[in-house]
């Protein structure tokens, strides 16, 4: 199986992801830089996490402008694998991907610390190999998580299970103080309607080895090789 981790001036985890899917995983990974205007023949498009363009006008806003944008979003209209994690989620909601958008977080800071997570959809791609319910500690790393959307589209997502990791206690208990940056129904996690395409913003990527102290998040990418 093949890994696509694109890299944008500004990516900081892309090297996190690569060695997690390539030493971890044992997947055939390559970098595709930002400027590139084609995908070789892939199974997986990972959007790593960082501060793409600085994060100047809006979080991903001139990341979904890159080259290489065009692709990976005719890829993804094809049915291609592609999972965006935080910054990577942000550009994937600019380029129309996945709908809503992220606001700063209610508090107003950066934040960065372990969060727990409920797998809420265990019957896609990304999450298959996790049981409805599970519950996960991954780290987030953000200072503009808020996920936010319009009334109509809160509802279809949660209509249609579409909503896939929420914040919640290490108990399972779903609650506002256990949201750690203000989203609505505290979402952590979407994927779109086809089914191939999720946005996160924990870091799976973090906590995928023992070395790193946790394997919460090996579970997704245990997920998409099947």
């Amino acid at each position: 199986m093949k890994a696509s981790v694109v890299v944008f001036p500004g990516s900081n985890c892309d090297t996190d992801c690569f060695n997690v899917l390539s030493s971890v995983m044992g997947m055939d990974t390559e970098f595709v830089w930002h400027k590139e205007t084609q995908l070789n023949k892939t199974d997986l498009v990972v959007l790593p996490g960082g501060f793409s363009y600085g994060d100047y006008l809006r979080t991903g806003a001139i990341a979904r402008f890159s080259p290489i944008m065009n692709e990976v979003i005719s890829y993804a209209k094809k049915g291609g694998k592609v999972i965006g994690i935080c910054n990577g989620f942000q550009i994937l909601l600019e380029s129309g991907l996945l709908p809503g958008a992220m606001l700063p977080n209610r508090s107003m800071k950066f934040i960065c610390k372990p969060v727990w997570l409920r797998c809420e959809n265990n019957d896609t791609a990304f999450t298959n190999k996790m049981n409805s319910g599970q519950l996960i500690q991954i780290p987030i790393a953000h200072g503009e998580g808020n996920y936010t959307a319009d009334d109509d589209t809160i509802q279809k997502l949660k209509d249609e299970n579409k909503i896939i990791f929420k914040y919640v206690s290490e108990t399972g208990e779903e609650a506002d103080c256990f949201n750690p940056n203000g989203s609505r129904e505290s979402i952590a996690g979407i994927i779109n309607d086809k089914g191939n395409i999720l946005g996160m913003m924990p870091h799976p990527e973090r906590v995928s080895e023992e070395i790193l102290g946790g394997v919460d998040g090996k579970c997704i990418w245990e997920s998409v090789l099947v």
